[in-house]
């Protein structure tokens, strides 16, 4: 398996200055073109720690198992992560010591978040070794809610979403389930199916909560199946992700579905 670490040009400016955001790309041996995800990363915890903001975060195992399937994966950092340039600034407090749970900063925060993963994408979509057409969008986390909300801003730049225990802000919060359920609900517009892979024992986004917003995501006119796994290794729900045995079996089964939807036309 191939992978770079690339920093790309982007259209996005900060400080009257263009942003460049890094890039770790991992694709099948040869020269493509070949069918693009994009997965997209997750918070820093309670955003209390500057020094975690710039840890470049990949998934050598899922890149793997999405490679040896015939996938480009890309991991972009957002602004402010890993070597990107710019401000981090999802949603912090006033003070930025740590993430805020404000409903507005919560949602301004997505809305930048959002402006990245855009960004990211176009460049993405611009390479000879990208196959046309719509791409697979998923994420980890805070990712995860991301990919859900931009498939239905862009639904037709997306043929399939991933969510890994996705949401926004801990279910801890007052303000969880008004903030998380806006965002997924961003997501109803999306037309074709989605997948929410999500673990019991999660201590960010417990399974009654994550239900909660699936429902959400129902009613503004969502697509999609909700996976959960109950018996989780290190009984940590929130890192399903690194273990594949468990999801491996409907994750191959969303990716022939959606297949077969998109050859169907």
């Amino acid at each position: 398996m191939a992978s770079k670490f690339l920093m790309i040009d982007t259209d996005l400016r900060e400080c009257r200055k263009s942003v460049r955001l890094e890039l770790v790309l991992h694709k099948p041996e040869g020269s493509g073109p070949f069918p693009l995800f994009v997965m997209n990363h997750g918070s820093t915890g309670t955003g209390a720690n500057p020094k975690v903001f710039r840890q470049t975060w990949s998934t050598p195992s899922l890149a793997q198992f999405f490679v040896a399937r015939g996938w480009m994966v890309a991991f972009p950092q957002r602004r402010g992560r890993g070597k990107s340039d710019g401000l981090y600034d999802e949603g912090f407090m006033p003070d930025r010591s740590r993430y805020s749970g404000d409903r507005n900063q919560c949602l301004l925060g997505a809305d930048r978040a959002l402006s990245d993963i855009a960004a990211a994408i176009d460049v993405l979509r611009k390479r000879p070794d990208v196959q046309s057409g719509p791409l697979l969008i998923g994420g980890q986390s805070r990712g995860g809610i991301l990919s859900i909300a931009y498939a239905g801003k862009h639904p037709q730049q997306v043929k399939g979403v991933i969510n890994f225990v996705g949401g926004w802000t801990g279910a801890w919060r007052s303000s969880a389930a008004e903030v998380n359920a806006a965002l997924f609900q961003q997501g109803g517009k999306f037309p074709a199916p989605t997948l929410w892979l999500y673990g019991d024992n999660d201590p960010v986004y417990p399974l009654t909560h994550s239900k909660e917003n699936f429902r959400a995501f129902q009613a503004a006119g969502g697509k999609g199946k909700f996976v959960e796994f109950r018996e989780v290794p290190e009984l940590n729900g929130h890192q399903i992700i690194y273990w594949p045995q468990l999801w491996k079996a409907p994750v191959d089964e969303y990716l022939t579905t959606i297949d077969s939807m998109l050859s169907r036309g």
